[in-house]
């Protein structure tokens, strides 16, 4: 980040794009230097403009900011890489608007969150680049990002008797911990058999250069991401209207 007076230059997420005006935005952005920041872009709506594509939802860029009487004002902007084009597919743009969402439900104002980002940025590649099917790389970004932000499920044995794996082992995705299927009891437990919890552990303890590494059958890859988009709902008590939307386009 290059920082003169009240000038700076960040490179950034734009999570949220809100038109002002007849011609303006107000973009937030995941910075990588600040976290959650807002800021005006004067004439971005604007065809011409050199920040039409720049401020767009979905663009990573460069962005050089200033403050004026208390607000951020974008006064130059430089796409790195856009993340969702003309001809894409509606569920991966819906999958996308999702993750933007996570990014400022999770990540603070004015507080760097360098690890969530990077696992933003890589899921946006997976999806919009590698075309990797998107129920998988859902679930590996609604877990990590729980994960990263301290609601991280214990995966490592059954929480009352201490085994490790059964043919079918139980979450509660109320309270993130594992039953054998000899210590299941109550409500709120999700029937996980080895391909599941295999994938389960993955997401959760493998290093991140690791997170991607993996494949399971789609019907599997669907099952993880029901489960994952439950676990990550009732941990945050928050209603995320992006999933909502995607969920209807799968239905």
């Amino acid at each position: 980040m290059a920082q003169t007076d009240n000038r700076f230059t960040t490179e950034a997420l734009v999570v949220k794009e809100m038109k002002i005006g007849e011609s303006d935005r107000l973009v937030t952005l995941f910075s990588r230097e600040h976290g959650i920041i807002k800021a005006f872009a004067s004439g971005a709506k604007n065809i011409k403009s050199k920040k039409a594509g720049a401020t767009s939802l979905l663009t990573y860029a460069s962005f050089t900011i200033k403050n004026k009487n208390g607000s951020l004002r974008i006064y130059e902007a430089t796409p790195i890489t856009v993340f969702f084009g003309a001809g894409s597919d509606i569920e991966v743009l819906a999958l996308s608007q999702y993750f933007c969402e996570l990014s400022t439900v999770f990540a603070l104002e004015g507080q760097p969150n360098t690890e969530l980002l990077r696992l933003i940025l890589n899921s946006l590649h997976f999806l919009t680049k590698e075309k990797r099917y998107p129920p998988l790389i859902k679930a590996i970004t609604e877990l990590r990002t729980a994960v990263i932000s301290g609601y991280a499920p214990d995966l490592l044995a059954c929480e009352n008797c201490g085994k490790f794996e059964d043919t079918i082992m139980f979450f509660n995705v109320r309270e993130g911990f594992l039953h054998c299927g000899e210590c299941k009891g109550g409500d709120g437990f999700k029937a996980v058999d080895r391909t599941l919890l295999s994938a389960l552990r993955h997401i959760v303890y493998s290093e991140f250069k690791n997170l991607y590494s993996f494949q399971i059958p789609e019907n599997k890859a669907k099952e993880l991401a029901e489960i994952t988009g439950r676990y990550i709902t009732i941990q945050t008590d928050h209603k995320f209207s992006t999933l909502d939307f995607y969920n209807s386009i799968k239905e």
